[in-house]
């Protein structure tokens, strides 16, 4: 299928002659067909033989008042057939659609001069056609027509099938945004919705999500063509019956789209085409489209502004709109989606060096550009943006620009370096901390900056220098060996560690470097001390109570009680009732816990 829109002046046929052309009538309600004026989007088609498909007409109002309705009508669609009447030319809102039209950038048209049964074509036609030149749909295809007596309308088929076989085909497989141009109920079916759809393909059971709500509505059925469809690809128009959260508040102006594909923003920076940025009102209408939001502008450079709408849609780089003041004294600005995810402008100058940035952006996405710009960026947003992947992704999703990740892995260096050597007793920089120093987004990107650089090493949480084999411990540590050499279940005292200069930091860096074992606060023993302890302990009668147990290993209360509770929470020894325990898979053990243990007194101490 094709879809295209007509345009013109109101009055000069556009109805008649779409209908002419399908033998269907775009008015549908009574109150246009009695007036014989359109006052709302209307909705035909017809098979072209020569082209072998369908095509199809959204028909527009042509009346001024209604320019927010033609708007909704030609956003999403393509291409044009622009009508002029052979006995009154050209007209105001001829020239009002042009604009629009070019404000659009749509480069795709056929001139129907209407009424040629009335009056000379050749004049208007001549003077359309050059109008039509010198605006973005460029050289034009021109027939002269009469709805009445039939003249021109095989001829005009044919140009028109011309023109839908130049269209360009879009990607079945694009995601999804379909913007919304009417909305109803079905009585045994719910909401329907009917759009245009550009691009991609919508299938029943398929999820989608709206451009302003979270809650995901289910495809229950598609027409085309008024024909029950399975799936139906873009360019088409559609009827989908959906259902969910809040279907029956959808109306003109909102979109469906693709779930996770799109990112919504408030604000966005983008190229103003015509007269100087700063003439513009600050406050004007946003046309993309069926939407129409207020907008706020922020002029930046002499044709870039900052805007900032009333309620998010779902941009992409490249998306053209079009901006129109109130009350419609001023001609449509058509508008280029530069940058959906811009920065903030909080410094001074920050404006200014924007605007200089702003000049280099075309509209067309740059990859390496964007990624250059950004630095880091999920894989995920920067596609939702409109702009493809340039690389593979450093980690998980996240992109990196190569340059930014150099830095970022220098820096990452420098900061284990100095940590190193402003902390000799615990020199390994813990990642999270990293995390900030660099304000990074993710922890994972420290992971794997570490991993790219050979300077490092990671190691539990914390990042060393390659040489960093453990901390230099001050000779008190080799004191406290000493003494566990010769008593190992004595746990020096805290006049002891004192005594030697040993406080929580140097305990805890020594503990870290493996040179001793943290039984518990303040206690400390040499590393193995824990299995040596379980085999002694397995030598005992099973059970044994705490005293037996600080017997055999020559030590004092102090250190019995942390240290069974240690025993305990390794799997080595296990609790048998209020005072005793024994040692797993020993004597008496039955290879496990009791099935049955007696019950503890809750009077009895717990050791």
């Amino acid at each position: 299928m094709r879809v295209l829109a007509t345009a013109g002046h109101v009055d000069h046929g556009k109805s008649a002659l779409v209908r002419a052309l399908t033998g269907m009538e775009p008015d549908r309600y009574a109150e246009e067909r009695r007036r014989g004026l359109t006052l709302d989007l209307g909705f035909v088609w017809t098979r072209l033989d020569v082209l072998g498909d369908h095509l199809a007409f959204v028909d527009v109002p042509g009346h001024e008042r209604f320019v927010p309705t033609m708007l909704a009508g030609v956003g999403p669609v393509p291409a044009v057939l622009f009508v002029v009447a052979a006995d009154q030319g050209w007209q105001p809102q001829s020239g009002e659609h042009l604009a629009v039209l070019d404000a659009l950038g749509v480069r795709h048209a056929v001139l129907a001069v209407t009424r040629s049964d009335l009056a000379d074509p050749e004049p208007v036609r001549a003077d359309a056609v050059a109008r039509l030149a010198d605006t973005s749909l460029g050289k034009v295809a021109s027939v002269a027509v009469s709805a009445v007596t039939g003249t021109g309308l095989d001829e005009l088929r044919t140009e028109l099938a011309r023109l839908a076989g130049e269209l360009p085909a879009p990607d079945p497989d694009a995601d999804v945004r379909l913007w919304l141009d009417r909305a109803f109920t079905v009585r045994g079916h719910g909401t329907v919705v009917t759009g245009t759809l550009g691009a991609g393909t919508l299938r029943v059971g398929d999820r989608l999500v709206t451009g302003d709500r979270p809650a995901v509505l289910r495809v229950r059925g598609l027409q085309s063509l008024h024909e029950d469809r399975a799936a139906v690809s873009g360019v088409a128009r559609v009827a989908v019956n959906v259902h969910g959260p809040g279907d029956t508040g959808l109306r003109r102006g909102q979109v469906l789209l693709s779930p996770d594909r799109w990112r919504a923003t408030e604000v966005l920076d983008a190229r103003i085409d015509g007269e100087p940025v700063a003439e513009l009102p600050r406050q004007v209408t946003l046309h993309l489209g069926t939407a129409a939001v207020p907008v706020t502008v922020r002029p930046l450079g002499t044709d870039t502004a900052r805007l900032t709408l009333a309620r998010p849609l779902p941009l992409r780089v490249g998306d053209r709109a079009v901006l129109r003041a109130p009350g419609g004294g001023r001609p449509p600005r058509g508008v280029t989606v530069l940058d959906v995810r811009p920065p903030r402008l909080t410094r001074r100058g920050a404006a200014r060096a924007r605007a200089a940035e702003l000049a280099a952006l075309t509209g067309h996405p740059d990859p390496a550009a964007e990624l250059r710009r950004r630095g880091l960026i999920r894989r995920a947003d920067l596609i939702a943006m409109g702009v493809p992947a340039p690389a593979e992704p450093v980690t998980g999703d996240w992109l990196a620009d190569p340059a930014h990740w150099a830095d970022l892995r220098d820096r990452l260096t420098a900061e284990v370096e100095w940590h190193a050597c402003a902390h000799p007793l615990d020199p390994g920089l813990p990642t999270e901390a990293a995390r900030h120093l660099l304000a990074l987004p993710d922890r994972a990107l420290v992971d794997a900056l570490a991993g790219t650089s050979p300077r490092l090493r990671a190691d539990q949480g914390r990042l060393f220098t390659a040489d960093t084999s453990r901390p230099a411990l001050p000779p008190a540590v080799d004191a406290v060996r000493r003494d566990l050499d010769r008593t190992p279940f004595r746990a020096p005292e805290a006049g002891r560690l004192a005594e030697l200069g040993l406080d929580h930091r140097t305990l805890a860096a020594a503990v870290s470097a493996g040179a001793l074992l943290r039984i518990a606060d303040g206690i400390v023993l040499l590393p193995g001390a824990d299995t040596e302890a379980a085999a002694v302990l397995r030598a005992l009668p099973q059970p044994f109570t705490l005293s037996e147990a600080r017997r055999a290993l020559d030590t004092t209360r102090r250190v019995a009680v942390p240290l069974l509770e240690f025993l305990d929470a390794q799997g080595h020894t296990e609790r048998v009732d209020g005072r005793r325990r024994r040692c797993r898979g020993g004597p008496g053990s039955g290879g496990g816990r009791e099935s049955n243990p007696p019950a503890r007194d809750p009077r009895a101490p717990r050791f």
